[in-house]
């Protein structure tokens, strides 16, 4: 019968320590009335406590921290930070110790030792220290592998290695949509929920636009000279908690002047969030870049560049329209059409000649027109046709004014 040979003791011991925030010490509150059959008895313990508040025991917070007894919960975008310590257990001498630790994620393999030199040796009850940090950047499930070499006094090479698993949760659901308005100009709307069980301190949420675009945040509101968050003072956000970031980009004046460059999808920035959790614990996220679908406009795009809010009955006012050639190869030759409308009548010829625009250019047109009807009216009926192909662009409801009567004075 075979026998195998006992398992050697390795001379060397392993621990490894996740460091984070200490979590503060909670204990459940027993008590009773007076009158009860304990009488005092219950209430005598918790003040005898020493990791309750004095003067206020029956709060589950004491005033104790208490460490980490496990990796606990990871979140995306945090720092994770681990404490390795080799000891010399033996009464011998160890030689040639090397240390390594690796994570092992989905995709990648990651070294994350702070050095990978050999130490010389390491004499009895003394230990080899090393911390650890990698920004975690996947979710799901990660491997930290700790391995161990070294060489006995008898020469003989030996070698061991230790398993960590924990798991990397989301701690944000990010959801998005665009707005665009009747100008250039695209509202974001970032909705950011909480879907940790523990509040979130925000402490930054921005968004860096792409090169083509500016951005101003719609965030705070001006009181007394002071910008005031929206959010009020505090900005905690709640577990299962969603709060809504609003931001307006518009082009910036060299992309806009060239119609055909903001066409298709197009790249608007990405969002960067940072937030801290208890006791300071950071954590920050950025997107991936946010795209969305340039609204099409064909070949010919009329806007409003201006126009008076209020107006007076049957007098004239001015408005001014900006005509671009959306095409990036055809010269068109344009010519302008003004249709009445029962409420909007056009002053001018109607049928001019606009003259020869070319691929991407622009031109300003001011135009004068009046309404006989009183409320809220559409701009409507201006009519576009290019001579070259005799095609005819239409265009309704441009824009609305108000109109009212000359009796009631304007503002300027």
């Amino acid at each position: 019968m075979e026998v195998n040979p006992p398992k050697q003791e390795h001379l060397l011991a392993l621990k490894v320590m996740r460091l984070t925030k200490p979590t503060l010490f909670t204990n459940i509150p027993v008590t009773c009335e007076e009158k009860d059959l304990p009488g005092d008895l219950f209430n005598q313990l918790m003040r005898d406590d020493p990791s309750t508040v004095n003067g206020a025991e029956t709060l589950m917070l004491g005033e104790m921290l208490t460490l980490p007894q496990n990796f606990g919960n990871i979140f995306l975008g945090e720092t994770f930070s681990s404490y390795i310590s080799v000891h010399n257990d033996s009464n011998q001498v160890v030689k040639d110790i090397l240390v390594k630790a690796d994570l092992q994620t989905s995709s990648q393999r990651l070294n994350l030792s702070a050095s990978n030199t050999t130490v010389t040796e390491l004499t009895p009850d003394c230990c080899i220290d090393d911390v650890i940090h990698h920004e975690v950047k996947e979710i799901g499930t990660h491997i930290l592998v700790c391995a161990v070499s070294y060489t006995t006094q008898g020469g003989e090479k030996m070698y061991f290695r230790k398993f960590f698993k924990f798991q990397v949760l989301k701690p944000l659901d990010v959801k998005t949509k665009f707005y665009n308005a009747e100008t250039d100009e695209v509202f974001l709307e970032a909705q950011i929920q909480n879907i940790t069980t523990s509040p979130m301190f925000m402490e930054k949420v921005s968004l860096e636009p792409s090169i083509m675009y500016n951005v101003t945040e719609l965030n705070s509101v001006s009181q007394a000279g002071e910008c005031v968050s929206t959010f009020g003072s505090r900005a905690y956000l709640q577990p299962m908690d969603t709060r809504q970031y609003l931001y307006c980009l518009k082009p910036k004046k060299e992309f806009a002047e060239k119609a055909g460059i903001i066409k298709g999808v197009t790249v608007i920035g990405k969002l960067d969030i940072v937030w801290k959790t208890n006791l300071g614990e950071r954590g920050r996220l950025q997107t991936s870049q946010l795209q969305r679908m340039a609204p099409g406009y064909g070949d010919v795009r009329l806007s409003l560049e201006a126009i008076p809010d209020t107006v007076n009955l049957e007098e004239p006012f001015h408005i001014t329209c900006k005509i671009t050639n959306c095409s990036s190869e055809r010269t068109m030759d344009l010519v302008l059409e003004m249709c009445n409308t029962s409420s909007i009548h056009w002053c001018g010829i109607s049928g001019r000649q606009l003259g020869k625009l070319h691929p991407s250019s622009s031109l300003c047109l001011a135009l004068t027109l009046l309404s006989s009807v009183q409320g809220l009216q559409s701009v409507s009926g201006l009519r576009l046709t290019d001579t070259f192909l005799k095609r005819t662009y239409e265009y309704d409801d441009i824009a609305q004014v108000c109109v009212v009567s000359s009796a009631i004075e304007v503002e300027s």
